[in-house]
C-alpha cells in the first residue's frame, strides 16, 4: 500500500510506535490542528483495544510545582489547578 493510500490515523499511528510525541508535534508533522491530532489520537487508541497493542500517555505536568493528576492525561490543560500556572508541559503518546 502507498503511503499516500493511508489515512491520517494510520500514518499518525505509524509515527507513534518509532518514538513517542506530543500531540503539537503530530500536528505539525501531519499539517492539521493539535485539537485534531488529539482527537485521531484518541479514535487511535479506541482502536488499539482488540489488538495486543497500547497507547502510553505521559501526563502533562506543571513545570512550577510539579502537579501532575489531572483529570484527562490525554488533554493539556491552559493552567495548573494547584499553583495556577501556565507552564505546564504537553503529553506525550507513544503506541506499544
Amino acid at each position: 500500500m502507498h503511503e499516500a493510500d493511508r489515512t491520517t490515523r494510520e500514518r499518525m499511528a505509524d509515527a507513534l510506535r518509532e518514538e513517542s510525541l506530543p500531540a503539537s508535534a503530530l500536528a505539525r508533522e501531519f499539517d492539521i490542528r493539535t485539537p485534531e491530532a488529539l482527537d485521531h489520537v484518541r479514535h487511535v487508541a479506541r482502536s488499539l483495544a482488540s489488538t495486543e497493542e497500547e497507547l502510553l500517555v505521559a501526563p502533562p505536568s506543571c513545570q512550577d510545582c510539579g502537579f501532575d493528576e489531572f483529570d484527562d492525561p490525554a488533554n493539556r490543560p491552559s493552567r495548573c489547578p494547584a499553583c495556577k500556572s501556565e507552564t505546564l508541559t504537553e503529553p506525550v503518546f507513544r503506541i506499544e
